[in-house]
């Protein structure tokens, strides 16, 4: 999958640096004209919005498809973290490898969470061998899915 720059009146270097720069830093519009700007381009902060809309789901879908295979034996767990002031469930699962394979915040610690989590790292990573998990009621849900993936069947 190939970015298409077509239209666009600046050189592509510049709109990927951006790009990124905005992405990777979470710096605001209006500094990320600022920084711009110090390396020679003067770029308005509503065009780099529209940058940063247009370009970041595709970089990240190449991203995505250029992701080294993960191991394939998983382990999965949750804890319970304080999130800009607010406490927060943080799922997660990890290859044998110690890589992190996906990870989701949640508010609630229930079937429908763990299941929604496994999903998704399951989407994303592709379907486990083996899965460990810790005794919590909730991850339970984790290979009850697993099981409905290999059938087809989620």
């Amino acid at each position: 999958m190939s970015i298409d720059f077509k239209g666009s009146h600046y050189p592509k270097d510049v709109i990927l640096y951006a790009v990124f720069f905005y992405v990777h830093y979470g710096v605001s519009y209006r500094d990320l004209e600022e920084i711009i700007a110090e390396r020679g381009v003067e770029v308005d902060h509503a065009t780099l919005n529209r940058w940063v809309v247009k370009f970041s789901p595709t970089i990240a879908a190449n991203a995505q498809l250029k992701k080294k295979p993960t191991a394939m034996s998983w382990r999965m767990d949750e804890t319970y973290i304080k999130v800009r002031g607010k406490w927060a469930y943080l799922y997660r699962a990890v290859d044998r490898d110690g890589q992190t394979l996906d990870f989701m915040l949640s508010e609630r610690r229930d079937t429908a969470a763990a299941r929604r989590f496994f999903k998704r790292a399951v989407g994303t990573n592709g379907v486990p061998d083996r899965v460990a998990i810790d005794k919590s009621g909730a991850n339970l849900a984790g290979p009850k899915l697993h099981i409905w993936a290999l059938e087809g069947t989620y």
